[in-house]
């Protein structure tokens, strides 16, 4: 099978490749041969409703479960190399850290997996980052709010310092203003030339933020492209609209 060839210069590869990409669960076709390029510095977006196969996808790509047959690569990479996902931190939709410890105890237990040193005042800083007090710290996850263990787990992503960011569902439980407070670290993160790959239900974020996006339905892709083609190829005036148009 060729390699995914999708690049912005001869020497550099994409930053994720899915090339004909199958999976089948429970007697169902949850992937049905996906090919998908991200490109180095991009914010992609993959859009999808329940069960269209996006989390399938992801746990590919973290070699979470294998794919019946295709390739995923990194950076050129094959993603079943540890090498592969060196430069990558992922955030699950359904993120919970263990409870027994302290926000302190989880973020520099994150770092040392990594090889990395725990620095509380970078600590502080990345939690104040996410309007999430630094107090919070101190205080074992057990203790926290839907909304503060998301912040917890999107402050870990935050600390690791990585190239590659996967979010499933990233804006899940957070108030307002660390909603706000996100989307603007995401925009910071794709200037700094890192690689963001996020799904998300809310499609006004998609519209907003992301270069292009991928609209993923009973496990084919319906579209790829920029958020203006993407109205412009289903005729819409606005994304939900060329959303409901694509699944329907």
């Amino acid at each position: 099978m060729p390699p995914c060839v999708l690049i912005l210069s001869n020497e550099h590869p994409s930053a994720i490749c899915f090339t004909r990409v199958a999976k089948r669960h429970n007697g169902r076709d949850v992937l049905r041969g996906v090919s998908l390029a991200v490109r180095p510095g991009e914010l992609f977006g993959l859009v999808g409703v329940n069960g269209a196969g996006k989390t399938t996808l992801l746990r590919c790509l973290l070699d979470f479960c294998a794919p019946d047959h295709g390739d995923i690569t990194l950076f050129g990479i094959d993603s079943r190399d540890s090498r592969a996902r060196a430069p990558l931190a992922f955030l699950p939709e359904h993120f919970e850290a263990p409870p027994f410890l302290t926000g302190a105890e989880f973020l520099a237990y994150v770092l040392r997996l990594q090889g990395q040193r725990y620095d509380a005042a970078r600590a502080a800083d990345t939690l104040a980052a996410l309007d999430l007090d630094p107090s919070a710290l101190t205080r074992q996850v057990r203790d926290y709010s839907k909304g503060m263990t998301q912040k917890l787990g999107l402050a870990a992503v935050l600390i690791s310092d990585k190239q590659l960011i996967i979010l499933d569902e990233p804006c899940s439980g957070l108030d307002p203003k660390a909603h706000v407070l996100l989307k603007r670290l995401l925009l910071q993160w794709r200037a700094q030339g890192r690689t963001i790959l996020m799904t998300s239900h809310a499609l006004a974020d998609v519209d907003a933020l992301c270069d292009r996006l991928a609209i993923l339905h009973d496990g084919v892709l319906q579209f790829i492209g920029t958020p203006d083609e993407c109205r412009a190829h289903y005729h819409a005036t606005t994304l939900e609209q060329a959303f409901m148009a694509s699944v329907h």
